[in-house]
């Protein structure tokens, strides 16, 4: 897998989409094709299970299954395009995860920081770097040493790629929060690259 978070923008690792099939793939699964069903279930579960690894690394498979089986039983009545397609299963996963910590009795995540107006970014700084061809194993060590809301916000948006918006929607905050959640999870992988003696790649918009 890819990750690259460039300057104030985070590009998804798209190598694996459904992409202009979607729409057919999605009627035939909803018609009941088991076939085409596991088209998008091959497509989305990789992807999920890195975002539940980092975000409930002790529940991530039990917690893919249990949003698997809620999809299931709501796929008729799915409508939208892949982008909400995917936001609908990381939101799907995400209920699931919170039901699973209230019965567990775990403490929640803590809330973001207050955030002023005039802390939001309004342009990209060194300390927004990108992250290329990092190995899977090794992005995700980094990412999981992170805030956990920090964590989650650059998985959402570079592994399930969803957008800030959607992100917001999901995470019930404000694109400017979650902008300034990125920009901060950003300056924390800086500062663990560096240690790490990975810099980025010449030529890459900062």
């Amino acid at each position: 897998m890819v990750i690259s978070l460039r300057g104030d923008g985070l590009c998804a690792d798209t190598q694996h989409v459904v992409g202009d099939d979607f729409a057919r793939v999605l009627v035939d699964a909803q018609g009941g094709s088991e076939e085409q069903f596991a088209v998008l279930w091959r497509d989305a579960n990789p992807a999920l299970l890195r975002y539940l690894r980092v975000i409930a690394p002790e529940n991530a498979e039990d917690i893919a299954a249990e949003t698997w089986v809620q999809v299931v039983r709501g796929l008729t009545r799915f409508t939208g395009d892949e982008g909400a397609w995917r936001a609908w299963l990381f939101t799907t996963a995400r209920r699931r995860l919170l039901d699973h910590a209230r019965l567990q009795r775990r403490h929640p995540a803590e809330p973001l920081d207050e955030i002023n107006a005039t802390e939001e970014p309004r342009s990209a700084d060194t300390a927004q770097i990108a992250l290329d061809n990092l190995a899977t194993e090794s992005a995700m060590a980094l990412v999981n040493r992170l805030p956990t809301q920090q964590a989650e916000v650059i998985m959402l948006r570079v592994v399930a790629g969803l957008d800030t918006d959607a992100v917001a929607d999901l995470l019930g905050k404000t694109p400017g929060s979650v902008r300034v959640t990125a920009h901060r999870g950003l300056k924390r992988l800086e500062a663990l690259l560096c240690q790490a003696g990975v810099t980025s790649r010449a030529g890459v918009t900062l």
